[in-house]
């Protein structure tokens, strides 16, 4: 069993519970959508203000609204490709805004210019992560490798929000997308290779 064999397999056991009762409550895959992107903002505004603990928590709870529409559309039979890209828009703009809203707390600190720096290259880092694959799948290509895809960033952040070790997280966060936007190259060079592209 691969990294993303396994990845899946978890989430299923997350969310199947949870998406049985979804999926009798008349609400739709979107919706969940839309509020995974709505705690975002707000858990985004809150850690802008330096409240973390609260922060980390909203995120984590966004976070599994994230696990929950995809889970939704596929068991009720609503998957489309417009809510698959729809899903990938809300994920970017939701990394986006709770960096931003670490971006926001750091600058308003003087000294803080490292953090800084790591904000702007884990957010450059996690989109070149999404981008290669979008890009390379494209182009007829798979590329679902990588030690962190968008849900272990996801939860790395939170937890350091959760625990008051933001600077840490982003190192860790840093280093680990690095290695992904290399794995994900690393492999599409390969099946170049491979079929002579």
């Amino acid at each position: 069993m691969n990294l993303t064999d396994t990845r899946r397999k978890l989430a299923l056991r997350i969310t199947d519970p949870i998406v049985a009762v979804l999926s009798r409550s008349g609400i739709t895959p979107n919706a969940l959508t839309f509020i995974n992107l709505a705690l975002n903002i707000v858990a985004a505004v809150v850690i802008a203000r330096g409240h973390f603990l609260l922060g980390g928590a909203l995120v984590l709870i966004a976070g599994l609204f994230d696990l929950l529409d995809g889970a939704l559309a596929r068991l009720t039979g609503q998957a489309s490709r417009f809510g698959a890209v729809l899903d990938s828009v809300v994920d970017r703009l939701s990394e986006a805004a709770i960096l931003s809203g670490l971006l926001i707390w750091y600058v308003s600190h003087h000294g803080a210019v490292l953090e800084v720096l790591l904000i702007l290259v884990v957010l450059t880092g996690s989109f070149l992560v999404s981008y290669i694959r979008a890009r390379a799948e494209g182009l007829g290509w798979q590329c679902q490798v990588g030690l962190f895809t968008r849900a272990e960033r996801v939860i790395v952040l939170a937890l350091g929000l959760l625990i008051g070790q933001v600077f840490v997280a982003l190192w860790v966060l840093v280093v680990f997308v690095s290695i992904t936007v290399t794995q994900r190259l690393i492999h599409l060079w390969k099946q170049a290779r491979t079929d002579g592209s």
